[in-house]
């Protein structure tokens, strides 16, 4: 790993929109970009938006017409890769000449949406996405599963990147997967905005002895358009604090947590510090005890061959 900057956005999309959402997303990259970051770092499903408290009208056994078409609306301005927007996300890439990770939601082929993280490299080229393992609670009525073959970390010109979304940090075995990788930039976008999310973050950089980088939504209740049969009259002014943090390999916070506003955490990250956190533990390594321990992960397949 060579010194690294990294750039964390925190905002909201225009939600249910995918265009304006992409026009957003360049102003906010070439905001980024004024302080020349190597990686720049969106929230979880970014485009159309973390549909946070939105029921598209299901109870067990029955679906409303009103929830359909609140879910139409959501699935036609999701993402298709590759297709349009992933090009738009491409050239907004290059424009800022930096690594661009974004949560968005994906629609596969068959139509099926997974919520997935996209890497674009500094020349623009789609390096690769990652589709989130498991879909928590209500998620599941949204989001199909990944099938764990894109659990991959990517050497960049700057070091080892990789990720998780949100609860796939709670599967050990997930973040086995990437720290035998060698994992040094570890991001984890997410809509996670509880204070307990700040200790999930440092665990995991003091597990890894890597740089860990937790990235959210800051979102409003006014925020959301107009969604006919929805009922968001249980939250306060806040749907999302946000929260997002920039964590060091030994636990430390270097910038944040962020909340209840908009902004960008900028900070340099000092490739010094994975070697020196290492000296006493190396999960994948001094630590693994790969003699009692075995983990199968599922062959990786060449990106853009699964749906």
């Amino acid at each position: 790993m060579k010194p690294t900057k990294i750039a964390v956005v925190q905002d909201r999309p225009v939600l249910f929109d995918l265009p304006a959402t992409l026009d957003k997303i360049e102003q906010l990259a070439c905001k980024a970009s004024e302080s020349d970051p190597d990686i720049i770092l969106f929230p979880e499903a970014f485009i159309p938006a973390y549909p946070r408290g939105i029921s598209f009208g299901t109870v067990v056994g029955d679906r409303t017409a009103e929830g359909r078409e609140t879910w139409l609306r959501y699935w036609k301005n999701t993402v298709e890769i590759p297709g349009p927007a992933t090009e738009r996300l491409g050239k907004i890439a290059g424009k800022v000449g930096a690594l661009l990770v974004i949560g968005v939601v994906e629609k596969g082929n068959s139509g099926t949406l997974y919520c997935t993280l996209l890497y674009f490299s500094r020349d623009g080229t789609l390096l690769g996405k990652h589709r989130k393992l498991k879909p928590t609670a209500a998620e599941r009525v949204i989001w199909g599963e990944g099938d764990g073959t894109d659990l991959q970390v990517y050497d960049t010109d700057f070091g080892k990147v990789g990720g998780l979304i949100c609860w796939e940090n709670y599967m050990p075995l997930a973040r086995t997967a990437l720290y035998r990788q060698g994992i040094e930039i570890y991001l984890a976008p997410t809509a996670d905005h509880r204070e307990s999310w700040q200790y999930t973050m440092r665990h995991i950089a003091c597990e890894a002895r890597c740089f860990v980088i937790g990235c959210n939504q800051v979102l409003k209740k006014s925020d959301y358009p107009d969604l006919p049969g929805e009922d968001l009259s249980g939250y306060g002014e806040f749907i999302s604090r946000g929260g997002s943090v920039i964590v060091d390999p030994f636990g430390n916070i270097l910038e944040g947590p962020l909340w209840d506003t908009s902004g960008i955490l900028v900070t340099n990250l000092d490739p010094d510090l994975i070697g020196k956190a290492k000296m006493d533990f190396d999960v994948a390594g001094h630590y693994a005890r790969d003699d009692v321990f075995e983990l199968k992960i599922p062959d990786q397949l060449p990106f853009g061959t699964n749906d």
